[in-house]
């Protein structure tokens, strides 16, 4: 890490901060940061650190921090937003938080700012997993630092048999970031987003405050953070519900031809009480193999069927759906998923079985993501599309994006997910938008590239946004990125009022999270 105390260093900083005032905010005095008392533990200018945290998973932007801080604890994070604040400098600096790194336009970016390392905290030692039992309201729930990855959550809470509700498809993103965002996969119609599963949460807001909230206490706070894009404050300790943990899963997958078909069964299967505990959608055409990052679940023999598949119709749908069980249920579960199957409509002799564990489920992701790793294919451009769609309006998406624009094109170089979720477990006093009919559709475009060619794939998500527009279908964006301020206000849309109250309140000077670009 560098260091702020070689002569050196000094020299560099003279020469290069004009430069960097000239892009953006001006520059930290760093002379000034010196004499702060976390000083050790920032690294500045050109440097590894800044060079590392100047980029992000999506690979499509690049922003370089005047300093990245490391933090001991959270009160290094509190006397860094604090001083931005103090009015010792004439412009207040921004100040962004790094999860994983996992966002893939910028998000977590602070150019000419500081950007906070969160997992420092985590080495510190400072953000442990904790799992109690509340017995007056008769539930266990995990203290978990916003550090956290959620793949450390569960293995933590799986020591005491429990485990969280709602997950996202990829385990290795932090708490903050999810719950920042909203926290969605083929859970979401069950148990909701991760947002919804939240019981109380440690806050910095943009004022330098350390603000305990839930929906009793500095409720306001509560649902401005949760979905709240880093607005507002810096999550730093998060109450999860937990419940007893499953311990193997029913995994099964079938096919259709007929969009109409396929989300029809898909809502049947959302509105079966006690039914399915996971339940998503995705898209098969010949850029897109049977199995892919996401989850190797087909032999080798199964795939060669399903290509020719995919040969006669173009375009296949797949269904996949999962049952937890454990010892206790063992011997009904496969009646009760013949049960819930009953009456679906996918293409008969096209249904794929497998038996796995509750983990390996849950992890499916990490041994494609490894694999790419070893050949040099993960850490390259993701110039991703994440919408909600109103279900009135899916089948004219199908029409006009999948059949259309997709599928004419032929662009696509990764996974395509499509699953319905409903309202009823989304509270809107929470920051994050979602359209307003009770069920709506999680359509995720998950692009890969390479570094010369993703703006073709980016070309493509602007046709898909202008075609959505143009036809009236209410979409809106799931980890948003817009490019004016009126482009903001339009997705927040009634919402956006309270929005900028909120900013007002808890950060004025608009220190947090100024990668999103939203009051710009």
């Amino acid at each position: 890490m560098a260091k702020l105390y070689s002569l050196g260093y000094l020299i560099i900083f003279v020469t290069i901060s004009p430069l960097v005032s000239i892009i953006g905010k001006p520059s930290i005095p760093y002379e000034v940061l010196f004499h702060l008392d976390i000083a050790t533990r920032l690294s500045v200018n050109i440097s590894d650190a800044t060079i590392a945290t100047s980029t992000d998973f999506g690979k499509l932007v690049q922003k370089i921090p005047a300093a990245v801080l490391y933090p001991s604890s959270i009160h290094d994070i509190i006397k860094l937003i604090n001083y931005s604040n103090n009015g010792a400098i004439s412009v207040p600096f921004g100040v962004a938080a790094r999860g994983h790194g996992h966002s893939v336009r910028g998000q977590a970016m602070s150019p000419n700012g500081v950007v906070v390392v969160m997992s420092s905290l985590k080495n510190n030692n400072n953000g442990k997993i904790r799992v109690f039992w509340e017995s007056f309201l008769g539930f266990y729930y995990a203290d978990v630092g916003g550090e956290q990855l959620w793949i450390d959550v569960l293995h933590a809470t799986l020591e005491h048999g429990l485990a969280p509700v709602s997950w996202t498809d990829y385990l290795y993103l932090s708490v903050g970031g999810t719950l920042s965002n909203a926290g969605i996969s083929g859970q979401t119609f069950k148990y909701g987003p991760q947002i919804s599963n939240v019981l109380e949460m440690d806050v910095i807001t943009g004022k330098g405050q350390l603000v305990t909230c839930s929906k009793q206490t500095n409720s306001e706070l509560f649902f401005a953070v949760l979905g709240g894009l880093g607005q507002f404050g810096i999550i730093t300790r998060a109450r999860i519900v937990v419940e007893k943990a499953p311990t193997r899963v029913k995994w099964v997958r079938v096919f259709y031809s007929d969009f109409s078909k396929f989300t029809k069964d898909q809502e049947k299967l959302i509105s079966i009480n006690n039914g399915m505990d996971y339940v998503e959608g995705s898209l098969m055409m010949n850029q897109s193999p049977p199995n892919n990052w996401r989850s190797s679940f087909f032999s080798t023999s199964n795939q060669s069927k399903i290509i020719s598949l995919i040969s006669k119709y173009g375009i296949i749908y797949c269904l996949e759906m999962v049952k937890y069980y454990d010892d206790q249920c063992a011997n009904t579960v496969d009646k009760e998923l013949q049960k819930m199957m009953r009456g679906l409509n996918f293409l008969s002799g096209h249904i794929f079985k497998k038996d796995t564990t509750f983990v390996h489920f849950l992890n499916r992701v990490r041994s494609g993501e490894l694999r790419l790793q070893s050949k040099g294919m993960w850490d390259v451009p993701h110039p991703w599309l994440n919408l909600f769609v109103p279900k009135s309006s899916i089948m004219d998406f199908n029409v006009g994006v999948f059949l259309d624009i997709i599928l004419r094109q032929n662009k696509t170089t990764g996974p395509i997910l499509v699953y319905p979720t409903t309202r009823k477990k989304w509270d809107d006093r929470m920051s994050v938008v979602i359209p307003e009919e009770d069920t709506f559709y999680c359509v995720g475009l998950l692009h890969s590239s390479g570094f010369n060619d993703w703006e073709v794939l980016d070309g493509q998500n602007e046709e898909i946004i202008n075609y959505c527009e143009k036809a009236g279908l209410n979409i809106k964006q799931y980890l948003p990125h817009y490019k004016s301020k009126e482009a903001w206000m339009n997705h927040f849309g009634k919402k956006w009022k309270i929005f900028q109250q909120r900013k007002s309140q808890f950060d004025p000077k608009m220190i947090l999270s100024p990668g999103q670009k939203i009051f710009i």
